[in-house]
């Protein structure tokens, strides 16, 4: 009997959630069977806001294990992945990617619009601080740590003490709590984080055979979007440390399918932004990413940092 590969996971309810997803899926299409190795993170250790703990917090445990050989192959949420190339890892297969939205859970079933001045809207990520100061609507916005459950219960909860949270409406979908979602905000008002929504399939750069045997989960259309997003971000990262936001969308053109990038970097007071777009074929996704990056960089997204104009 083959024995199961060893897919590493962070231990919380929507890692394992999405772990579960992946080895089913891949189980089912290849018959190998999966068994779930969990791997705890600094940043599950840690009750510091997500700002202060760095990119890669959430995925570093995960790589060690990789390394280490404790495990055969790891699910990240690709957002959380640092955009540096790693010599000894590779990303074997991004499978179809949930709805990259943000969403709002609300009292009352409230919209954002709805939301009275003065509502409490509480939220994990400097970027949806920044998008939601920005819109003008004199909410107080309270920066949150917690899994999606503990957010909605503080605005659901019998201790709730928010009128609102904004979090990832592919968290919320995937931990099967859709129905509390009050609005699926529009990404013309808050744009997505670069790759949210997406996963990421990882495991040693060596290991050719499993190379193989995992890009049966891979979604060709969520990759080049994905990789259009974290493009625009690696290249932004040397010059600008200011909220980012990224949305890409596969779409038929007339020769053939098109990559629409989009693209904004926001001062973390909400006061000042730079939004910018740029089309191009999925192939040339990277470029797409990187040109869009340095556009915005000469429109001044660099001198965004600490704005209080």
């Amino acid at each position: 009997m083959t024995a199961p590969l060893r897919l590493g996971t962070r231990g919380s309810k929507l890692a394992l959630t999405q772990s579960t997803m992946v080895a089913d899926a891949l189980t089912a299409a290849t018959g190998r069977p999966v068994e779930l190795v969990r791997v705890v993170t600094p940043g599950d250790r840690s009750s510091a806001p997500i700002a202060q703990l760095g990119v890669g917090v959430f995925v570093s445990a995960l790589r060690d294990a990789l390394l280490a050989g404790e495990i055969d192959f790891a699910v990240h949420s690709f957002k959380d992945l640092p955009t540096a190339y790693h010599p000894r890892l590779h990303i074997a297969a991004t499978p179809v990617r949930e709805d990259p939205r943000d969403a709002l859970i609300a009292r009352d079933g409230l919209t954002l619009a709805e939301l009275p001045p003065g509502s409490r809207i509480g939220t994990g990520a400097v970027r949806r601080i920044a998008q939601l100061l920005a819109l003008g609507l004199e909410l107080q916005v309270t920066p949150i740590r917690g899994n999606v459950d503990s957010r909605i219960a503080r605005v659901h909860g019998p201790d709730a003490d928010l009128d609102a949270v904004v979090l990832a409406r592919a968290g919320v979908a995937r931990l099967g709590r859709s129905t509390e979602i009050t609005e699926t905000l529009d990404p013309m008002l808050m744009l997505p984080a670069p790759a949210q929504g997406a996963l990421a399939v990882e495991c040693r750069a060596d290991d050719i055979d499993l190379i193989e045997l995992l890009s049966v989960l891979d979604h060709a259309p969520t990759r080049f979007a994905v990789t259009a997003e974290r493009s625009m971000l690696a290249t932004l990262e040397a010059g600008c440390s200011a909220p980012v936001a990224a949305h890409a969308e596969i779409a038929e053109g007339d020769d053939g399918d098109e990559i629409y990038l989009r693209g904004a970097v926001i001062s973390p007071d909400g006061v000042r932004a730079v939004r910018l777009s740029r089309t191009g074929t999925p192939a040339g996704a990277a470029e797409i990413g990187k040109a869009l990056a340095i556009d915005l960089l000469d429109a001044g997204a660099d001198t965004l940092m600490g704005s209080t104009e």
